[in-house]
């Protein structure tokens, strides 16, 4: 009978061990499952607050963006009736001065014109000059160019005739043959009675002093009122239309260096003058 009691009660002992055993394993793994749902909500929420902190700032930085649109869109509105007023004071201006514009454009056209017959006059005096050209060479005939050379710069008629072909050296007295020279370009102008010519004298830079003379300007001014001389006295031309100028040595054609060079810089030049008061004339009528 003890034994059976004894049994019992171990029994019921074992038994109680037993299940105390897996309860506490039960619980041990619902903690670990409490456990892992307590870290993973941790998680979660500081995922949560995270989105709230990015949320809060893309919300700052979209109303600061929005702020600076709102900005830009009053500087538009700002500007747009600035122009709208413009346009309009455009408006009124062309309005109220459309005849002036008229007027304006008109005068244009005039001054056109005048500026297309201003060309025209100096076409024509350009084709007078070649005319003029032509018929001195003509009435030059075959001297070599180095003796008398006739040509146009810039709208003006040059005549140089070397000093060998009118004087003898160191001399204002024309030769001979020069005379003949001289009478034949003289022909030529008498035939434009309205022209006006200047007759320079140059000379090389040899020093020169002989009587009278001090020095080349001397020389070269008595070698010009020479020629301007003869032409008044032996062939009639227009004293007044005649000047004299002496150049002395300070325009040369060619470098002093070479016997060449001081002979072409000795030379007599016949200037025909342009005749500005045509042009003057013209202005006057417009």
């Amino acid at each position: 009978m003890i034994k059976q009691v004894l049994f019992a009660g171990l029994s019921s002992l074992f038994l109680f061990s037993c299940v105390s055993q897996k309860k506490y394993k039960g619980e041990i793994a619902k903690y670990e499952q409490l456990n892992a749902s307590y870290s993973k909500l941790q998680s979660d929420l500081k995922a949560c607050e995270d989105a709230k902190a990015e949320a809060a700032r893309n919300k700052t930085a979209l109303e600061t963006e929005i702020e600076n649109l709102k900005k830009q869109i009053d500087f538009l509105k700002e500007n747009n009736s600035t122009a709208l007023k413009q346009l309009q004071d455009l408006s009124v201006i062309s309005s109220s001065q459309a005849e002036s514009i008229k007027k304006s454009l008109e005068n244009i056209g005039a001054k056109d014109a005048y500026i297309q017959d201003l060309q025209s006059a100096m076409a024509r005096k350009d084709s007078l000059n070649m005319a003029l050209v032509m018929n001195l060479k003509g009435a030059i005939g075959n001297l070599a160019d180095e003796d008398i050379n006739i040509k146009v710069d810039k709208g003006v008629v040059y005549i140089d005739i070397s000093d060998k072909l009118l004087f003898s050296s160191g001399s204002y007295v024309i030769t001979n043959r020069a005379k003949e020279v001289l009478g034949k370009v003289a022909k030529v102008l008498q035939a434009q009675p309205d022209i006006e010519f200047m007759v320079e004298g140059h000379t090389d830079n040899v020093p020169f002093a002989k009587g009278v003379l001090q020095d080349n300007w001397d020389l070269s001014v008595m070698r010009a009122t020479a020629v301007v001389r003869m032409l008044q006295n032996q062939y009639g031309l227009n004293p007044a239309h005649m000047a004299a100028a002496g150049r002395s040595e300070y325009i040369p054609v060619a470098p002093n260096d070479t016997p060449a060079g001081r002979a072409a810089n000795r030379r007599t030049r016949i200037v025909i003058l342009p005749q500005l008061d045509q042009f003057f004339k013209l202005l006057e009528r417009k």
